[in-house]
């Protein structure tokens, strides 16, 4: 018997599973598949409803704000507009007050207002057993039907965009999270700095997305999140059946990550990274898409490439070539264990 750690199932226990679970309905277009953000079912009427479940289990701080976003992101990369939001909040046995319950649920209602989706029901509880709270989050949205994009949309020749730099999210968690152990390694005003990665440059991709799809063909989008940067890859490269090539030198990283990391010997390319958006663009349409990005205010960087089937994800670092690391767990359980 398998004992897992802590983090995503590998990739081949989950595909097994999910291979299990047979579609009996015509209209569910996407449904479980490793590698794939959200399940979109056809509604008949000429749009699609792109459904997503995502918990937030790391953060404490903020944390009925990040599931908001967090499900509002998967959801972006279908080219969906998030509409409806439900919540699933379990709550710690002992620390339930009405200050937790209260400040949680305006943190979903600030972060609805900012997505333009509507809260429209779920569950609270105290459940036993629990140290922290957790908050479970499903994001619904609508887009018209021809202009679905999904992760297997990728093809041979497409360029690799990403937006932001790598990993905001960390960079918030460890800072908000872990400041005790980070004050006296760094100064206490660079702690506090990074710990504003949340907002700024803000862990939400639904602009990046909206302003890509305007200024070019978009084929395909991944959010990063667990596993970082190498699991997006990984997963975009499997969803789609492409290869994938990454200068190594192309991909960018705050400062303030590589120092919070450091400390928690933590690979910044494993690391949990909502706030960059992966896509796969047509290749005349990269630099267009890149630079309505940055009038837009939103970092983008060309890294790479969609290559034929059967070569994996390969890392070029100068003059050599690898394949790129395949992360078994989130880095940041690192700092948690």
């Amino acid at each position: 018997m398998s004992i897992f750690p802590a983090g995503k199932l590998p990739a081949e226990v989950l595909a097994r599973l999910l291979a299990q679970s047979a579609q009996r309905d015509r209209r569910v277009l996407i449904g479980p598949r490793v590698g794939v953000d959200c399940a979109v079912i056809d509604l008949e009427n000429g749009n699609c409803l792109v459904a997503k479940t995502d918990p937030v289990t790391f953060a404490t701080d903020r944390i009925g704000w990040y599931a908001v976003h967090v499900n509002a992101n998967d959801v972006a990369t279908t080219g969906a507009s998030p509409q409806w939001f439900l919540a699933t909040i379990l709550l710690p046995e002992h620390a339930a007050d009405d200050a937790l319950i209260e400040s949680i649920f305006d943190q979903v209602r600030e972060a609805c207002g900012e997505t333009g989706a509507a809260w429209v029901g779920g569950h609270t509880e105290v459940t036993f057993g629990l140290d922290r709270p957790i908050v479970v989050g499903t994001m619904l949205g609508e887009v018209a039907r021809e202009k679905l994009i999904t992760p297997a949309g990728a093809r041979a020749g497409d360029a690799l965009l990403l937006t932001k730099r790598i990993a905001v999210e960390a960079t918030s968690i460890l800072a908000r999270e872990k400041a005790a152990e980070l004050i006296g390694k760094l100064d206490l005003a660079y702690v506090h700095h990074a710990r504003r990665f949340l907002d700024d440059p803000g862990i939400s991709v639904l602009r990046d997305a909206q302003v890509a799809m305007r200024a070019g063909r978009v084929h395909a989008m991944h959010d990063l999140t667990e596993g970082g940067l190498a699991t997006g890859l990984h997963e975009l490269a499997l969803a789609a059946r492409v290869g994938l090539e990454v200068d190594a030198a192309a991909v960018p990283v705050y400062p303030e990550t590589r120092a919070v990391c450091e400390p928690f010997g933590i690979d910044v390319w494993g690391v949990i990274a909502s706030g960059s958006m992966l896509m796969a663009v047509a290749p005349a349409d990269a630099e267009p898409i890149v630079a309505a990005l940055r009038a837009s205010r939103v970092e983008a960087f060309i890294i790479g490439r969609v290559a034929e089937p059967g070569q994996g994800v390969r890392l070029y670092e100068g003059e050599q070539v690898r394949p790129l690391r395949v992360f078994d767990r989130d880095e940041i359980t690192k700092a948690f264990e």
